[in-house]
């Protein structure tokens, strides 16, 4: 995802809005060429991928003014037709993200203005993001998980990324032999993660079905060439290693690894995904029946593959890091005097690459976007998302000013909402026009 670092936004809402005058920061022209990539992707794979066509509404929208160009009109009317595409304003209630979203009656791929220039990297982006969309009416098993926060701490991400580079390795062997002993020692270091790690499975599995599965789809479908896919399944590999948190991002780099092994060893893998939520490690290692090396005399033989010496001294040097962060933020949002707001009806947007777990409490979202009942929360510098999503945890704020602030954050309160004292001595809470 280093390539295309983005806002990942949940639960979206939206509203029809005046519709939007002549000048917009999105090129119709250039808005147009997407459209017509997109159209050229799905024709391309025509369902083969999924069994469905990935040919649907589009939407791009500017993220500074939330100005929209579309592919097509919505169905409630909120979009005018404007030289061959549709344009409009999204309103403030809904969030701009690289996602699929609801909004005036229609299911729209929606992505950020501008798109990566690299035509490789955009494509990508595009069958992703369409997947997305798609991804609800597949027939593929859910999982409960995803917050992995064990891939924030030291030996989570070693062994994580010993992972990535035994897929790598497996993925660029031509030798069958090669390729085999690579993928065993991904599998042995994925298991052995999930040995530490009790809850670890369940975790990467759900957001593997996510977003492992969309960017296995983006290198597939946006990329023509068998050489093209590899290469942009290694660039998924290598990129993430330089995201400051794996625990939302790392299924950008297993997905499409996986998904392109499971290819080769087990032909028709897809078809089957509604017969059991299981992780696509699991997947390959059963149905390529892989045998499975384990013990520390073998791991540490198999790390040394992978210059896993200095990988771990480098994530030494890391975790002494991270748990002096861990103390700044147990002062912030445990020790100290916060706000607290209750969640609903939430939307919400977040970057996935810098997270941070938070003693079972939940997770640090350095940057976060969230609107509510209540209004909208925007956060540069770090908020606590509980680990049950029913609430979000803030610094204390400074009620003196019009608006509630605190530091790094602004919130703007819906009529009738107000901050008032907590049950602990400092502290805040929402009271709303029924409380």
């Amino acid at each position: 995802m280093k390539h295309r670092i983005h806002w990942m936004a949940l639960f979206l809402l939206g509203v029809t809005t005046p519709a939007l005058s002549q000048e917009s920061p999105i090129p119709v022209a250039a808005a147009r060429a997407v459209f017509v990539q997109a159209t050229s992707l799905c024709e391309a794979d025509g369902g083969r991928l999924w069994g469905k066509s990935l040919c649907g509404p589009i939407m791009l929208v500017d993220p500074k003014t939330r100005r929209i160009v579309a592919s097509r009109a919505d169905a409630n009317g909120a979009l005018h037709g404007q030289d061959g595409v549709y344009v409009g304003q999204l309103p403030p209630e809904a969030l701009a993200a690289n996602t699929a979203v609801e909004w005036s009656g229609t299911r729209w791929t929606q992505m950020l203005w501008p798109l990566p220039e690299d035509e490789s990297k955009r494509a990508t982006l595009i069958a992703h993001e369409m997947f997305h969309r798609l991804q609800p009416f597949l027939q593929i098993a859910a999982t409960k998980g995803g917050d992995n926060p064990h891939l924030d701490t030291l030996d989570g991400r070693y062994l994580l990324q010993l992972e990535w580079r035994a897929l790598a390795r497996a993925l660029q062997s031509d030798n069958h032999a090669a390729k085999q002993e690579a993928t065993a020692d991904a599998l042995a270091f994925r298991a052995e993660r999930h040995r530490r790690f009790p809850a670890a499975q369940a975790d990467e599995a759900a957001l593997e079905a996510n977003e492992g599965l969309a960017e296995y789809t983006g290198v597939m479908i946006g990329n023509a060439t068998s050489q093209a896919r590899l290469d942009a399944a290694l660039h998924d590999l290598r990129s993430h290693v330089e995201d400051p948190s794996f625990v939302r991002s790392f299924a950008y780099a297993t997905g499409p690894a996986y998904g392109m092994l499971l290819d080769e060893f087990a032909p028709g893998w897809r078809r089957q995904l509604a017969d059991k939520p299981a992780d696509l490690g699991t997947r390959l290692r059963d149905t390529a029946r892989i045998e499975l090396a384990s013990g520390e005399s073998f791991l540490a033989t198999a790390a040394s593959r992978y210059n896993g010496a200095s990988l771990h001294q480098t994530e030494t040097r890391r975790e002494q890091q991270r748990q002096a962060q861990l103390e700044r933020n147990r002062a912030r949002f445990i020790e100290g005097p916060v706000l607290i707001l209750d969640l609903k009806h939430m939307s919400i947007q977040f970057n996935p690459g810098n997270l941070q777990p938070l003693d079972g409490m939940g997770t640090v979202y350095p940057a976060l976007r969230v609107s509510d009942d209540w209004g909208r929360l925007e956060v540069e510098e770090g908020a606590v998302m509980r680990s049950d999503w029913k609430a979000v945890v803030l610094a204390a704020p400074d009620i003196t000013g019009p608006a509630p602030r605190g530091p790094g954050w602004t919130l703007a309160l819906n009529p009738g909402w107000t901050l008032v004292p907590g049950p602990r001595a400092g502290d805040y809470v929402l009271k709303g026009p029924d409380s």
